[in-house]
């Protein structure tokens, strides 16, 4: 005898038939690729918040070491201006020149009747060739102290003796005669002419530096010429 199944068709257990076995693992399959997709968002996502905290904390440390740097500037400039104040110091030592003891030697060594008219100096050489363009563009300006000086005299030979005088002085290494002569037409003797007189014109050459300010073979200024203070 034939057996038959009194239960309703909608409510029978359901038998798998065999007929979609591959469907539950196509839906397997999306799921994993979901999930890898998934995993490799968040790995993603976690090393951008990562460099992004990195590139912040850099950028932190900079500012504060730019910081740092801006308080120590001061620093750094107080040191160099320190450094430019002892090189003008000792530039200054180096290129010292007693122009008053000059002025006293000059008093003491113009003959009777000789004055000067101008006198200009100078610690980096002859003032009127470093004045001159044309000279300054050719030749290089010497570094030794010089003095130009102009006056009147009323002979030649005292001329000769002011040369020979101006060459004892302290530190005076050459004088050299620019000029001698008598001005044209000029019979008054004025400040600026010297008249019937002799005018001579004469450029002193000092050395660069002094080892001592007292002359040599001398401890101390003679008198005749403004020394012992």
């Amino acid at each position: 005898m034939k057996a038959v199944n009194l239960i309703p068709t909608d409510q029978r257990r359901a038998k798998a038939s065999g007929e979609r076995s591959g469907g539950a693992y196509v839906v397997l399959g999306v799921l994993g690729v979901l999930l890898v997709m998934a995993l490799a968002y968040v790995m993603t996502a976690n090393g951008v918040n990562d460099k992004t905290s990195k590139a912040a904390k850099a950028q932190r440390e900079a500012e504060t070491l730019e910081a740092q740097a801006s308080q120590l500037d001061s620093f750094t400039d107080f040191a160099s201006i320190k450094e430019q104040r002892l090189a003008a110091v000792v530039t200054a030592a180096q290129t010292r020149f007693d122009w008053e003891r000059l002025i006293r030697e000059l008093s003491r060594v113009m003959p009777a009747g000789s004055w000067l008219q101008t006198t200009q100096a100078s610690v980096l050489g002859d003032p009127n060739a470093v004045a001159t363009p044309t000279a300054a563009a050719t030749v290089a300006a010497p570094t030794a102290p010089s003095a130009t000086l102009v006056g009147c005299t009323p002979r030649q030979s005292e001329v000769a003796k002011i040369l020979v005088r101006l060459r004892s002085l302290h530190r005076v290494v050459d004088v050299e005669l620019n000029e001698s002569l008598r001005e044209q037409g000029v019979q008054d003797v004025t400040v600026d002419s010297c008249g019937p007189l002799y005018k001579f014109d004469v450029t002193v050459t000092f050395a660069p530096a002094a080892e001592a300010e007292a002359p040599q073979g001398s401890d101390s200024v003679p008198a005749s010429l403004g020394g012992g203070s």
